[in-house]
C-alpha cells in the first residue's frame, strides 16, 4: 500500500507545494482522497496513470480541495477511461457536482457516479473498509479512515499434521470459521496467526473534535493538515484549522504510529518549522513534501 503526495499547500500554492490532493494505491484500487487545482499535473509529474484512479473522496467543496475535479474528469474521459469512477462527498454533493458539470461543459463524456457519505462505515469491500467523520470546519467537512480487513495466515503444516486436505474447507478456516474435521473440531487460532490489517487516517480542515480521534485511532499513517505553528495559533482558531502541535496532540491522544503533516500556510518557506512543533508532543512526525510517496 503506498501513499503519494500530490498536493501540500493550503488555500494559496506556491512554486513547490500544489494545492491538495494524495493518491493511496492499495491493490487494484487507485484512492484519491481531494482534488485540488493542478492535480492531474500533479499526477502527470508523478508518473501514475489516470486510469490508475478508481475512487475520488472530497472532503469538502472549498477550492483548493475540489477545484482540480473537472479537469482530472475531462482528461480521463479523453484517455477513454473505461470503468464507472465513484466519487464520494459530503451531504449536498450530488448538487454541487451537478452544478460543476454544468458550468464546465466537455466534449468529452465519462461515467461517474456521485454518493453522499453519511457518518461512520460508508464503503465496504471485501479487502477494505471506508468510514468518514464530520469535521468542525467553516463548512460542511469530512475526514476519512481507510481500514484495511484483518487476515488469516494458514500454516499449512500444522494443517497437514491434522489431516485437513486443501479445498474450500481452508477456506471456511481463512474466514476465522471452526470446523470440524474427523470429528475433531479444528478452530481457526490453531492453525492461523492474524494478521491485522494496515490503516491510514486523512485528517483535512478543522479544528480539534472528538472526531479527529475516531478518525486517527491506532493508524499507522496520519495524515493530517497543520496549516499553523503554535505561534499563530489565533489564526488557526480563526480560519478554523489545526496548529502542528495540536495535529501532534491528535495523533498522541490517538496512538497513531506515524503523523504526516500537510496543508501548509504560504506564510512558512520551511516545512521543518511545523514538523519540530508537532515533534514537541509527538515523536515521529513529517512534514510532507509534493510527490512524496509513503509506503504503508
Amino acid at each position: 500500500m503506498e501513499l503519494t503526495i500530490l498536493g501540500t499547500s493550503a488555500t494559496l500554492p506556491t512554486k513547490t507545494r500544489n494545492h491538495s490532493g494524495y493518491l493511496l494505491v492499495y491493490k487494484a484500487e487507485g484512492l484519491l482522497f481531494d482534488c485540488g487545482e493542478g492535480t492531474q499535473s500533479q499526477l502527470k509529474t508523478a508518473g501514475i496513470s489516470f486510469s490508475k484512479i478508481t475512487r475520488i473522496f472530497l472532503t469538502h467543496w472549498h477550492g483548493d480541495h475540489m477545484l482540480g475535479l473537472p479537469g482530472l474528469l475531462q482528461s480521463m474521459a479523453m484517455q477513454e477511461y473505461s470503468r464507472t469512477l465513484q466519487i464520494y462527498g459530503p451531504p449536498g454533493s450530488k448538487e454541487k457536482y451537478q452544478k460543476l458539470l454544468e458550468a464546465f461543459e466537455s466534449s468529452y463524456p465519462i461515467t461517474a457516479v456521485m454518493h453522499e457519505v453519511k457518518e461512520g462505515t460508508f464503503l465496504e469491500t471485501d479487502d477494505f473498509t471506508i468510514e468518514a467523520y464530520p469535521l468542525m470546519h467553516r463548512t460542511q467537512c469530512y475526514g476519512y479512515r481507510f481500514a484495511e480487513k484483518d487476515k488469516r495466515k494458514i500454516n499449512m503444516a500444522k494443517l497437514k499434521k491434522l489431516g485437513v486436505p486443501e479445498g474450500p474447507i481452508i477456506g471456511k478456516i481463512q474466514e476465522g470459521k471452526t470446523i470440524v474435521h474427523n470429528g475433531k473440531k479444528i478452530l481457526p487460532e490453531d492453525v492461523t496467526t492474524l494478521i491485522k490489517g494496515r490503516i491510514f487516517a486523512y485528517i483535512p480542515d478543522t479544528r480539534p473534535t472528538k472526531n479527529c480521534q475516531k478518525i486517527a485511532q491506532d493508524a499507522d499513517v496520519l495524515l493530517c493538515e497543520s496549516t499553523y505553528t503554535q505561534e499563530h495559533r489565533a489564526m488557526a482558531e480563526e480560519h478554523h484549522h489545526l496548529t502542528a502541535q495540536e495535529a501532534g496532540q491528535i495523533a498522541s491522544s490517538s496512538n497513531a504510529k506515524k503523523l504526516i503533516l500537510t496543508h501548509f500556510s504560504a506564510r512558512y518557506k520551511n516545512e521543518s518549522e511545523l514538523a519540530q512543533d508537532a515533534r514537541e508532543v509527538f515523536d515521529n512526525t513529517f512534514a510532507a513534501k509534493d510527490f512524496m510517496k509513503i509506503q504503508i
